[in-house]
């Protein structure tokens, strides 16, 4: 009956979720009511859904304001006119500042509601589908204007906005964060009034007793609109053709197929044969054949501009796709399960995650906009999370910053009774506040490719990403049937392909990084693998990853690929990594596997590692079908949206167990191991593809060192910091230089051994600055001196004082010190946006200065300042220090001793206890600059906190696990560093 409701997407609006809204209409014995949030439509296909488990009829539209002021509202009389008022509203949300305009458009199979006071206002004729919305409280306005005439065109406009107070002072709060103000200062005409609440029907008649037509027009406005959207996700709603119809599709998927056979299997024997057909019926059965061909035809763009990619994820469980080159991964060779991809009983969509480097994703998603007409990013929500909540709160009601801080830090730790009232209160709103909608963000790279027009289903805005995003997330997308296409990026591949190039240029040789099959064999890897050298490679480089390796002593693909989803939380946290190295490095421990779980799993010992092994456990553990067991494994993972469905395939599952005689503590140990894990672990099609990309990284690193490290430290490194790669280029015999204005470029170069940071590395120089240098330099040559480089590139002082003091001058044969001396007599600080060469050169004025040398530390100091580190060794800065002559080398001999060792930190590990409290693992480097590995108990953690970067000394047990070495810390001490001696006295 209501025409104007809102959801909390009506953001910082409204405070109904769409069960709420519905769950308060089904109590006011409602039969139909209108969902119109303001400028927006992310909770239509939910209210659609959701509606007749309420008996509700669902109507559609969209309330459209100028902030909260009501312009009018839109009613979608069908389908067709949903899809119309998606279209306009995504016009005006594509602009950059959109403006609600104060009259409706004329758009086919609508309704137009004018608030009542406006029409008073501007006097306007209405159009045949045209109607006045008015409140009860205009009722005795209405009794004596001409307008009264028309009384067949006035509706009931009764906004539903919250219910009862709490809801109310939410909403204002929620108005007080839009408009970024404290709540005592929100004017009355940026919020909602209070009676704004749902009646029941025959309250709302009572309000309006002395106008019932206007009651029977709001209900025959209300009956004439009928959504007849087909909100069905078993039927893909993606593209439904890549060519001119279906049957081609299929004939030219089976074609590319067959084409591949080739390239992926020289000598393909029937079992290759037997699962290319298997899937490709499947995959025509499903509906899928376009979501595969448009894969390829991304890809196929892809490749021709050169661009390096990596198709990971469940799709790398296919053959077609590996056949097609959507991936590098075999699945035959992995046996590599089908089913978690795609099966007969499952309903969700697969999907692919497609990789790029950072430097190349945009131009694919262009392209992808270019070439399919119906195409939007996906939008996530993005919620107020609980301290986020505590801060807007406190902001809004004047808490003092420093009373906000210690709420936000002190969740849990602290007497509520002892708050003062305010804080109290904004303490029990953000708890009311936490996972509202906050406002529209964009997935990592979720693209949805649609048969009709998105804004058949939502409305589109245009965030500062520049491309279409739809107004809906995943969730709602594949409850459609609208399967995203995942075009994501990543470092790795940017590192690969500049890796590749630069060592064509630097040593002239070309290598066909796709080579895996050879990699897989390479000795060199195998020993990097087993040793754990793997700095700067695509996900074995963090210090979890090193210690993981080294017990495994992985040196082969199938145990990379294992190691790729050990690694990741679930396993660790199942109990399950640590029995698995056990089982791995002792085989009679294999035995103690159940024998089921050790026959479904044998690749494994019996341990679940992978995505896939949900499936199987509960398929050939439990006895679940292969629907319920991929049901299972989605609810476990987060992904599934049917709580009752889920609980249902739980409960069978422990029936099924009881009734092949498990004992009941074995059945709820293997459901432990299973939920513990099911979120966050990989399918094995996509740790195997993370493992391609490692082996690529890995060949160049044990081949090309040099040149590798200078692509890693180009695309902003990885795990670590720049200065690590820099040091690890050192390790392995780079020579390396800083800054030079003569020598360098705007990102590192590679000479011989040379090398040669980039101006990026500089902080706080302008890249513009940096540019005009290699510009003027390429143009017209090397700068011979200070007054020829001040001439031919304009600069400011503070730049020119930022390249001397980081030694960026050096090849012009002046020290720093006469460097500095002299341009702060030759610049005067100003700088010409063009600098405009002279036709004769006028002779500089020369200085005849005395020597003035710089020691070696302050040349560290500058370093430190201007790079971030230093390019001598860190231990040269302590501060009366005798240097512990311990190594990392000294360490497997003194395992079960209290030892010091100096280290210098890389990086910090923290993490919970299973008593709340915090711990943490230590990266150091000693003074040879090999890796020392640390333990922090909670309580040394606590006695002996991290405090910044520099040199420690470090004091503890050596322990030693699976050959692994570390120091369990029992004191800990960062050495203080010289004296400045750029500023001393």
């Amino acid at each position: 009956m209501y025409l104007n409701t809102h959801s909390y997407f009506s953001l910082r609006y409204g405070v109904f979720s769409i069960e709420q809204l519905l769950e308060t209409a089904k109590q006011k014995n409602l039969k139909m009511m209108a969902l119109t949030d303001i400028n927006n439509t992310s909770a239509c296909m939910d209210f659609l859904r959701l509606a007749p488990k309420y008996d509700i009829k669902p109507i559609l539209g969209v309330d459209f304001r100028n902030s909260a002021t009501q312009e009018f509202i839109l009613l979608a009389q069908s389908a067709e006119g949903f899809a119309q008022i998606n279209h306009f509203l995504s016009r005006l949300l594509m602009k950059s500042e959109p403006v609600i305009p104060v009259r409706a458009p004329k758009l086919s199979d609508t309704f137009v509601i004018y608030p009542f006071k406006k029409i008073l206002q501007k006097g306007w004729t209405l159009g045949e589908n045209e109607f006045v919305g008015i409140t009860h409280l205009e009722l005795n306005q209405l009794r004596f204007s001409p307008l009264k005439a028309q009384i067949h065109r006035f509706v009931a406009l009764h906004p539903v906005t919250f219910s009862g107070k709490v809801s109310f002072n939410m909403h204002r709060l929620l108005r007080a964060i839009d408009k970024n103000m404290l709540l005592s200062k929100l004017p009355k005409d940026e919020q909602g009034e209070e009676w704004q609440e749902m009646l029941a029907l025959s309250e709302l008649e009572e309000k309006f007793r002395d106008f019932p037509e206007i009651i029977r027009n709001t209900e025959l406005l209300l009956e004439s609109c009928q959504i007849d959207l087909d909100i069905d996700g078993s039927v893909p709603k993606n593209q439904r053709c890549y060519s001119e119809n279906e049957d081609l599709d299929f004939r030219l998927l089976r074609k590319l197929s067959y084409d591949g056979i080739p390239y992926r299997y020289p000598e393909a024997t029937d079992k290759v044969y037997r699962r290319i057909e298997q899937e490709l019926e499947i995959i025509r059965q499903k509906g899928f054949v376009s979501y595969f061909l448009i894969n390829w035809k991304i890809l196929k763009y892809a490749r021709s501009k050169g661009y390096y990619y990596v198709g990971r994820g469940s799709g790398a469980n296919s053959i077609i796709a590996y056949l097609l080159k959507i991936t590098n991964v075999d699945p035959v060779e992995l046996d590599l399960y089908f089913e978690r991809f795609i099966n007969l009983y499952r309903k969700n969509p697969p999907d692919f995650d497609i990789d790029f480097s950072w430097t190349d994703r945009d131009d694919v998603i262009e392209y992808i906009f270019d070439r399919f007409p119906h195409t939007a990013l996906v939008a996530v929500y993005n919620t107020f999370q609980y301290r986020a909540a505590i801060r807007e709160l406190g902001k809004v009601m004047g808490l003092p910053k420093h009373e906000i801080d210690v709420l936000t830090r002190a969740k849990g730790k602290f007497d509520y009774q002892s708050l003062d009232k305010l804080s109290q209160l904004v303490m029990r709103y953000a708890g009311y506040l936490q996972d509202f909608p906050n406002y529209l963000g964009i997935h990592a790279g979720g693209i949805i490719i649609s048969e009709k027009p998105i804004q058949s289903y939502c409305a589109t805005f245009l965030p500062p990403k520049g491309f279409p995003t739809a107004q809906i997330d995943m969730v709602v997308a594949e409850d459609l049937g609208l399967y995203k296409f995942d075009i994501l990026s990543q470092r790795g591949l940017g590192k690969i392909r500049d890796a590749v190039n630069i060592v064509e240029k630097n040593q002239g040789v070309k290598i066909d990084i796709n080579d895996f099959r050879r990699f897989k064999e390479d000795e060199r890897i195998k020993d990097i693998l087993r040793n754990a050298k793997a700095i700067g490679c695509f996900y074995v480089e963090s210090p979890a990853m090193r210690m993981l390796l080294k017990k495994l002593r992985v040196d082969h693909y199938l145990g990379l690929v294992a190691a790729s989803s050990i690694i990741r939380p679930g396993v660790a946290k199942s109990g399950m990594m640590r029995e698995y190295i056990l089982r791995y490095r002792k085989p009679e421990r294999r035995q103690d596997a159940h024998p089921v779980m050790l026959d479904i799993m044998p690749e494994t010992f019996g341990v679940m590692v992978y995505q896939e092994d949900v499936i199987k456990v509960a398929h050939f553990f439990a006895g679940l079908d292969l629907g319920e067991a991929d049901m299972l494994r989605r609810g476990m993972s987060g992904k599934f949206r049917s709580k009752d469905e889920f609980l249902k395939v739980k409960t069978k599952f422990f029936n099924n167990c009881k009734k092949k005689g498990y004992a009941d503590e074995l059945t709820a140990e293997i459901w432990r191991q299973t939920e513990s894990f099911a979120g966050y672990a990989f399918a094995k099609g996509h740790s195997a593809s993370y493992a391609v990309e490692s082996y690529q990284s890995l060949f160049l690193k044990a081949y090309y060192p040099l040149e590798y490290m200078v692509a890693t430290i180009n695309n902003g490194g990885g795990f670590y910091s720049r200065e690590l790669y820099v040091h690890e280029a050192r390790m392995n015999g780079g020579i390396i230089h800083a800054p030079c204005v003569n020598r360098s470029r705007l990102e590192t170069v590679i000479r011989g051994k040379d090398i040669y940071l980039g101006f990026h590395t500089i902080q706080s120089l302008e890249s513009n600055f940096a540019q005009k240098i290699i510009r003027e330099r390429t143009k017209s040559g090397p700068f011979e001196s200070l007054d020829d480089l001040i001439n031919r590139v304009s600069v400011t002082l503070d730049q020119l004082i930022i390249l001397i003091k980081i030694d960026g001058l050096r090849s012009l044969g002046k020290d720093k010190r006469s460097l500095l001396w002299e341009a702060h007599m030759k610049i005067n600080g100003v700088s010409f946006e063009e600098h405009m060469p002279l036709l004769f050169k006028t002779p500089g004025m020369d200085f005849d200065l005395p020597p003035l040398p710089t020691t070696d530390s302050e040349q560290a100091f500058d370093q430190l300042q201007h790079l971030g580190f230093t390019l001598e060794s860190p231990f040269d800065l302590i501060k009366d220090h005798e240097p512990s002559l311990l190594l990392a080398d000294d360490l497997p001999n003194m395992i079960g001793k209290i030892v010091t060792i100096d280290g210098y930190l890389v990086t910090i590990k923290n993490t919970g206890t299973s008593n709340g409290k915090r711990m943490y693992f230590g990266t150091f480097l000693d003074a040879r600059g090999d890796f020392v590995d640390t333990v922090h108990f909670p309580p040394v953690a606590e006695r002996y906190p991290f405090s910044g970067p520099g040199v420690y000394k470090i004091t503890g047990k050596v322990m030693e696990e699976f050959e692994c070495i570390s120091i369990e810390v029992t004191a800990m001490t960062r050495l203080p560093i010289i004296e400045d001696p750029r500023y001393a006295a």
